[in-house]
């Protein structure tokens, strides 16, 4: 999908009259158009679409879809639906009333452009250039900073779940790899325990039965970690992504006692800051501020808080769930 800049232009003057007739008191969407203009180019996002293929919607119309969907807290479909329905959404991205807009899939495939060349941030610069060039942001002013959780897009796992996973998604990525080596070192329930996901089984509830429960899977764990790697095995098993997790992660809550593979004390394990919360996203950890516990990660946010001027956020910096807000 190749990119043909065009800028959102003049705003055609049909859907001027439409919108001021609609809208004769505003709304947000045009007050945005109005106060600060087209906000973004097409050119800012060339950098996004190969040189060839199938024209795209205009990226600088689309970022600013992105930035009313939020505002308005509605769903891809429903912007999409906006854009081809709403006169002061066409008003704000200068287009038609004739004008079909475009598949509500579009949205999620643009985001993910954003986001793999870590490009939210022109997002944002694109509004406070904009802002600044109306004299609604100063060089130099009071500003606040807070933060708010943010959800690990990993579901929530009890500790049983978690080990659990971890040793099945290492035997899972093993078998995709290297299928012979271990049907050779694998026990003969590995597969009765581990091939199916640990939220569909159904653990004890009496904590007897529970401890040992994970002091098997400790002890399985610790034996393929013994198998990866002793001399005989292939030197790429150590760096194969899944098998790594599962030694940090056993490392973390497995030690040997005598011999033996024990669970960790609570105060034997390492600080939240590095503790791993599941194998399927390695860098959330887990956290609890005020009433709120969560695993994931956490944003800070920083606004302008002029008494003259609109509000602005002017950084967002997202960082893990366990760093304090000062």
């Amino acid at each position: 999908m190749s990119m043909q800049p065009k800028g959102s232009g003049e705003i055609p003057v049909d859907t001027v009259r439409v919108a001021r007739a609609a809208f004769p008191k505003g709304s947000l969407a045009i007050r945005v158009r109005d106060e600060l203009g087209p906000l973004f180019d097409d050119e800012e996002f060339a950098g996004l679409f190969p040189s060839r293929g199938r024209h795209a919607w205009s990226p600088g119309r689309l970022a600013l879809v992105l930035v009313l969907q939020f505002v308005e807290g509605l769903t891809d479909r429903q912007a999409a639906d906006a854009v081809r329905a709403r006169i002061d959404f066409k008003y704000a991205l200068g287009l038609r009333l004739d004008d079909p807009g475009f598949d509500f899939s579009i949205l999620s495939e643009f985001r993910d452009r954003l986001v793999q060349a870590d490009a939210g941030r022109w997002v944002l610069d694109g509004i406070l250039a904009a802002a600044r060039e109306k004299g609604l942001l100063i060089g130099r002013g009071k500003a606040r900073t807070d933060s708010t959780h943010v959800l690990s897009a990993a579901r929530e796992l009890c500790w049983l779940e978690m080990v659990a996973e971890t040793l099945r998604a290492a035997l899972n990525a093993l078998a995709a790899a290297v299928p012979d080596w271990l049907s050779e070192v694998a026990g003969p329930d590995w597969f009765r325990h581990y091939a199916t996901r640990a939220e569909d089984s159904r653990f004890p509830k009496a904590p007897a039965k529970r401890d040992e429960i994970g002091q098997r899977i400790g002890s399985d764990g610790m034996r393929l970690l013994e198998a990866v790697t002793s001399s005989g095995a292939p030197a790429a098993l150590r760096t194969v992504p899944e098998v790594e997790v599962l030694r940090q992660m056993w490392v973390q809550h497995f030690h040997l006692v005598e011999g033996e593979v024990r669970r960790r004390n609570p105060k034997d394990r390492p600080p939240g800051a590095i503790r791993l919360v599941t194998p399927y996203d390695i860098e959330a950890r887990g956290s609890v501020e005020r009433d709120t516990f969560w695993d994931g990660f956490k944003v800070h946010l920083t606004e302008t808080c002029e008494p003259d001027v609109p509000n602005l956020i002017t950084n967002v910096v997202t960082t893990v769930s366990t760093v304090p807000d000062v």
